[in-house]
């Protein structure tokens, strides 16, 4: 049992009838994110193909990372079983075009996940490092900034899981196929697609430089947004946030519902795209006093970077 759930249960959130309607699924609307990341993606690219210049490569920069960060979103709500109502849909299409752009392996992320979620910022938690480091100097905020920018965390990120991966000598080779073959299909068909066309620069410029500068900088405010210093760490409502935003952090920092996070924790059976609903729903139900909320994301960076 989630750790989050010794003090409130979901049945103390929803009634049964609302946790049945809420948690049913859509084959539907995983398509729709799927084809609506996707589509902003090929929309921004294009956009700098056809008007090459400084701001619509910015432009460019800015939506295709957000999407990326989309696609990890989107990977997670897969990991939960989310995404689509079909099982088989939802393993396959959330690993071909979700994962494996993001040059990870789903069942890798969910072991991991699944034990976040079960021990949520306690001792157990194996997502604790992305969180226990702030708050930190503004100083310090503004070097890891710089890191993201610079592609340094995309490299490090890459050299940390492949030694991960790489570990005892036993079993290298299964443990290599099974994650990295995915992604090699992936952007082998990808990178000929450019190549094809007779713009290999649109990789390069549109997808390669986002995912390793842009992508790293949405990621980590995300991460720092969801459980870094938190006023209390044992109280469910109080150890993960939920950030309320403008259109702009939701078109870059707030991808597909990510930032109603203490909804998500409470009922992980809800796909993303109701938790709206069950925000509304927890504060009509009293709760609004109790659940740790922040407006804006600039709010969240001012309570970690004040060190």
């Amino acid at each position: 049992m989630s750790t989050q759930w010794q003090s409130i249960k979901p049945s103390d959130i929803l009634t049964k009838e609302q946790s049945h309607r809420l948690r049913q699924r859509s084959d539907l609307m995983g398509a729709w994110l799927l084809v609506h990341c996707w589509g902003v993606i090929a929309v921004a690219i294009a956009l700098y193909a056809l008007f090459p210049n400084v701001l619509t490569f910015l432009v460019c920069a800015v939506l295709v990372g957000s999407r990326q960060l989309g696609l990890a979103i989107i990977m997670h709500e897969g990991s939960h079983g989310m995404l689509f109502k079909t099982r088989w849909i939802n393993e396959r299409f959330t690993a071909w075009c979700a994962a494996w752009p993001m040059v990870l392996r789903m069942q890798n992320y969910r072991i991991r996940h699944m034990a976040h979620h079960r021990f949520t910022r306690t001792e157990d938690d194996p997502e604790n490092f992305l969180y226990t480091p702030f708050p930190v100097s503004r100083e310090s905020m503004l070097r890891k900034v710089a890191r993201d920018l610079t592609g340094i965390v995309f490299l490090r990120t890459q050299l940390g899981i492949f030694r991960f991966i790489w570990g005892g000598r036993e079993g290298r080779i299964e443990r290599l196929k099974a994650f990295y073959t995915g992604p090699i299909l992936f952007y082998t068909l990808f990178i000929a697609g450019f190549a094809l066309a007779g713009r290999l620069d649109l990789f390069v410029l549109c997808w390669l430089i986002p995912l390793m500068t842009t992508q790293q900088l949405f990621l980590r405010v995300r991460n720092i947004a969801e459980h870094s210093t938190m006023p209390d760490l044992a109280h469910p409502l109080k150890n993960s946030r939920t950030t309320l935003v403008s259109i702009w952090e939701r078109m870059t920092f707030a991808p597909y519902y990510v930032n109603y996070h203490i909804e998500h924790h409470m009922l992980p059976f809800v796909p993303c795209w109701r938790l709206p609903e069950v925000h509304r729903i927890m504060l009509e139900r009293g709760f609004g006093g109790e659940m740790e909320i922040r407006r804006g994301y600039w709010d969240v960076l001012k309570l970690n970077a004040a060190a």
